[in-house]
């Protein structure tokens, strides 16, 4: 079963698009083959202006479903809006982000580690079988 639930706020700036793109695709997917050994939820605490967005990410088997419940969870992501979007993009990861203090968390480990299959490759970034293929031809 797949569920998203949307809340538009009328105060205060917009939500990113690429967040809203993110977590609606997410949805939308229902079931990432990437996350198939895994069961958790997760909360992501957006912060933009004085307010925060919450988004609440349940995973069972690989099926995911997503809403904006301000609900616990076993693990919780804080981050500023702008910072996630460069996590969305893959100009940041977030175990490293973690490092830096970029974001926080508390919670199970395991799950941010489980992120990083979730966001955008790095910018130029390539398969690894691509990249061996070519290597070959160049010699």
């Amino acid at each position: 079963m797949l569920l998203l639930v949307l809340r538009i706020s009328a105060r205060g700036a917009a939500m990113s698009k690429a967040t809203i793109k993110f977590f609606e695709a997410l949805a939308r997917h229902g079931h990432e083959r990437l996350l198939k050994k895994t069961n958790g939820t997760i909360r992501f605490d957006l912060e933009r202006d004085d307010e925060v967005d919450h988004w609440f990410v349940e995973i069972h088997g690989g099926t995911v479903r997503v809403s904006q419940q301000n609900s616990d969870a076993d693990t919780v992501i804080r981050s500023d809006n702008a910072f996630f979007d460069r996590m969305l993009r893959g100009e940041a990861k977030p175990l490293p982000a973690w490092l830096r203090n970029d974001i926080t968390f508390e919670g199970q480990f395991r799950l941010i580690i489980l992120l990083e299959r979730l966001f955008a490759p790095p910018p130029g970034a390539r398969h690894p079988r691509a990249a061996a293929r070519d290597h070959r031809r160049r010699g």
